[in-house]
């Protein structure tokens, strides 16, 4: 049971007082920044000390490519605080990243009995683990909770599609967000197409809330405004060779050809021993007891020994 090893990072507006993914990591007990805008600066502390909290260089707003002419005119949206972060993880000396959304509920194992919720940092362990196992790899995160259903049979692991809302970012590569929506996709299709692999966890996974389900954050600046179609028509500008305007759940949406990228392959590293399943690093899945509520995943871990 270990804390990730990579420094994280959450990008926040309008949360001071409802932020899920501080408390889930509270609750973990794992580490993290919060970014915030000046102004929000004395809100944060207040909720969080002033240890936590990185005020954002609003030069980073002011140098960001939003991929269109309105300019300061409106939100410029996280990708230029997810910059500034991807810069300062460089500077305290970080080979890689991790970047979350600020509305992520908890994050779960998935089991054959089940979903289970994490209650350390040993979840963001294990995929900082599989991840450096390879040479080629740009980014990688857990799926989200609703895309993958208990009875499905989802793979541990999908190839080469986008990493949303929880990332983890290998901190060499030649790229940096850019646009107003979207940024994620946009920052995975960029990625795919360099040749570089991306890798979604299904057997991780976040909890993460609905779109505009939760006040402050995109929800604020774009949707309750917009909706979500302004979002989709810039992806369909960006990257018009893998995306299509769909409309599902009542919304319009974009929709994302990945299979002309199912041809990249995992490039294991040179120096990798293979792994043996033996020792602290070794991961062991301990089944759901029979009578224990999903629901109560504390009163599992302790019928199985492993928390007091």
């Amino acid at each position: 049971m270990s804390n990730p090893r990579f420094p994280i990072y959450l990008p926040s507006k309008g949360r001071s007082a409802r932020c899920m993914t501080m408390r889930a990591l509270d609750e973990l007990g794992v580490p993290y920044h919060v970014v915030v805008e000046a102004p929000e600066r004395d809100a944060y502390v207040a909720a969080l000390g002033a240890h936590r909290v990185l005020v954002l260089d609003p030069e980073y707003q002011r140098q960001y490519d939003t991929f269109d002419d309105l300019g300061l005119s409106k939100s410029v949206g996280p990708g230029a605080a997810r910059n500034f972060i991807w810069d300062h993880a460089i500077a305290r000396g970080a080979e890689w990243h991790w970047v979350m959304d600020d509305n992520i509920r908890d994050f779960r194992y998935r089991t054959l009995a089940g979903r289970v919720c994490a209650l350390d940092g040993t979840l963001f362990r294990l995929m900082e683990d599989f991840t450096l196992r390879y040479r080629n790899v740009g980014m990688t995160g857990p799926a989200y909770c609703m895309f993958v259903k208990e009875e499905s049979k989802t793979p541990p692991f999908i190839l080469n599609t986008r990493i949303y809302s929880c990332n983890l970012i290998r901190n060499d590569l030649p790229f940096r967000w850019r646009g107003r929506y979207n940024e994620d996709t946009d920052l995975s299709l960029r990625l795919l197409k360099a040749g570089w692999c991306t890798i979604q966890f299904c057997g991780y996974q976040q909890m993460k809330a609905g779109t505009q389900t939760v006040g402050g954050g995109n929800t604020a600046e774009f949707y309750s405004r917009e909706g979500t179609a302004p979002k989709s028509r810039m992806l369909y500008a960006m990257h018009p060779d893998v995306t299509r305007i769909v409309r599902k759940f009542n919304r319009i949406h974009h929709q994302v050809d990945y299979s002309k990228f199912r041809s990249l392959r995992l490039l294991p590293r040179d120096d990798l021993p293979p792994p043996s399943g033996k020792g602290s690093d070794a991961l062991r899945l301990i089944p759901l007891t029979e009578g224990v509520s999903r629901r109560r995943p504390r009163e599992f871990w302790q019928q199985a020994g492993i928390v007091k």
